[in-house]
């Protein structure tokens, strides 16, 4: 595998069934100086071939390919000569299944085709593109392995929460580039009988959440759902905001408890939902009753929120170097002081249910 160079342009071998879109990819990352294609193809079997003689930095894959599918040719790729692969997939609900079996089979990340399988909106998302292939070639390349659907019962939400079921005190999670693998480090060691609830924003699209919760659900021994609005916060339940609006938190006045928002303010956040806003919202209805954990990600969301949960007394967990896909969100924390706790994602879990349980 290639060392990351960036003194040099990043080598990129790109995958598309479609003439005209690997045309417009090819020109979207040639419009970077500092990205050359060195090869296009047209199937997986292509795609393995060009890696096998070109050794890139990255590959970007369709999902959709005839004679190899871009499923088939990522594991070929993750067990022959393992690299960051950008998935290029649709934004239909088969379409986000799919790319999460990806995102656990070893991808670092992918970019959803706006406008169906033939984009002609492909070029709206020439930065998006540019900036995704800048970040994977950068990441650290975590070898494919699933989490193993763990064996306890599931845990139901119950329709109407008991006062003892109320959270009185939460985890906020905040990742990105990286995220739903690391996750699956993360969300599936939750005991059930844990004291507070756990809120994820992790950045993807809306029609993506839903079925990111259900795949998450299915390897933890906690429930994990896409939160809705009025949801009422539980004691060992999971909620992954909904792409494409921030959520937030408010506490009720009858019955008791916080419940979740969605709000489509501030409009110009870089990130929809935002960690920041998610954070600062679960701050201000917990006060210092709060963990938050900044895992993988490039950028800075999520930094500022950080800093001031720690300042309000609340325990801060950031992921270390050692294990982020990119570190980014977690290194920007860290920086600016919002980091208590600096740990590996194996290490996180064990860490969250020690600061929960001692929480006074």
């Amino acid at each position: 595998m290639r060392t990351y160079d960036p003194t040099r342009p990043i080598r990129v071998v790109l995958a598309d069934d479609s003439a005209l879109m690997r045309k417009k990819i090819r020109e979207i990352l040639e419009s970077d100086p500092g990205i050359k294609v060195v090869a296009s193809a047209r199937n997986g079997a292509e795609a393995v071939a060009a890696v096998r003689e070109h050794d890139p930095d990255v590959v970007t894959l369709d999902i959709n390919m005839p004679v190899m599918d871009g499923v088939t040719a990522l594991q070929a790729i993750m067990h022959e000569f393992p690299r960051p692969v950008l998935m290029i997939s649709s934004l239909t609900k088969e379409g986000a299944l799919t790319t999460y079996e990806c995102l656990e089979l070893g991808a670092v990340d992918f970019v959803p085709k706006i406008g169906g399988t033939m984009s002609a909106e492909i070029e709206q998302q020439g930065q998006e593109i540019i900036a995704k292939v800048k970040s994977s070639a950068r990441a650290r390349v975590r070898r494919p392995g699933r989490v193993p659907a763990a064996p306890a019962p599931k845990l139901v939400f119950p329709a109407a929460p008991t006062a003892a079921a109320l959270a009185d005190r939460v985890v906020a999670i905040g990742v990105s580039t990286g995220g739903p693998k690391t996750l699956l480090d993360v969300i599936p060691l939750l005991p059930p009988d844990l004291p507070a609830a756990v809120v994820i924003v992790q950045h993807m699209p809306e029609s993506f959440t839903a079925s990111f919760a259900r795949s998450l659900g299915k390897a933890s021994r906690v429930p994990v759902k896409e939160a809705e609005a009025g949801d009422v916060l539980l004691n060992g339940h999971v909620y992954v905001a909904r792409g494409g609006k921030h959520m937030v938190f408010s506490k009720r006045r009858a019955g008791g408890g916080v419940m979740a928002r969605y709000v489509t303010q501030p409009s110009d956040s870089l990130h929809t939902p935002s960690v920041d806003v998610m954070m600062l919202s679960a701050l201000e209805a917990f006060g210092s009753r709060i963990v938050g954990v900044l895992l993988t990600g490039m950028g800075a969301d999520g930094a500022d929120a950080m800093v001031a949960i720690r300042k309000a007394g609340g325990g801060t967990i950031a992921e270390a170097e050692s294990t982020c896909v990119v570190f980014g969100m977690p290194a920007v924390a860290i920086a600016k002081g919002g980091a208590e706790y600096i740990l590996p994602c194996d290490a996180v879990t064990a860490k969250v249910v020690s600061l929960v349980r001692n929480i006074r």
